[in-house]
């Protein structure tokens, strides 16, 4: 089962940034699909993005696309959210996630389909 640790959550006020990490405990993962989700007080957990360890391939939502980046490095043992522009509505506790599959089609909208969990890290924007 791999582990993973979230870092990198703070609070900042509207239009900062903050770059979080997500530190997994195996490396050289080409099966895995890395995700970060976010959960806000009173709503459901939802994908913001998600990386393919085979191709590099990434997925962001939406609301999120042109403020966020998703990248990866040593070999997908480390995982980065790159968060700009921060907007309240992005205040959550955000989380990382690991699937351990190729393909990274329709999965990062997909909570469930991801075994394993960090235990999250609160990013919190004030306006």
């Amino acid at each position: 089962q791999l582990q993973l640790v979230e870092s990198g959550g703070g609070s900042v006020q509207q239009g900062g940034s903050l770059r979080l990490s997500c530190a997994v405990s195996e490396s050289y993962l080409e099966y895995v699909v890395i995700g970060w989700f976010r959960q806000a007080p009173g709503k459901e957990r939802e994908g913001v993005s998600c990386i393919s360890g085979s191709d590099g391939s990434t997925y962001t939502e939406d609301s999120v696309m042109g403020r966020f980046t998703i990248s990866r490095a040593n070999a997908m043992s480390t995982v980065y959210l790159q968060m700009n522009n921060l907007k309240p509505d992005d205040t959550a506790v955000y989380y990382c996630a690991a699937a351990r599959t190729r393909s990274i089609q329709g999965l990062c909208t997909t909570p469930q389909k991801f075994a394993a969990w960090g235990q999250g890290t609160q990013v919190t924007v004030s306006s």
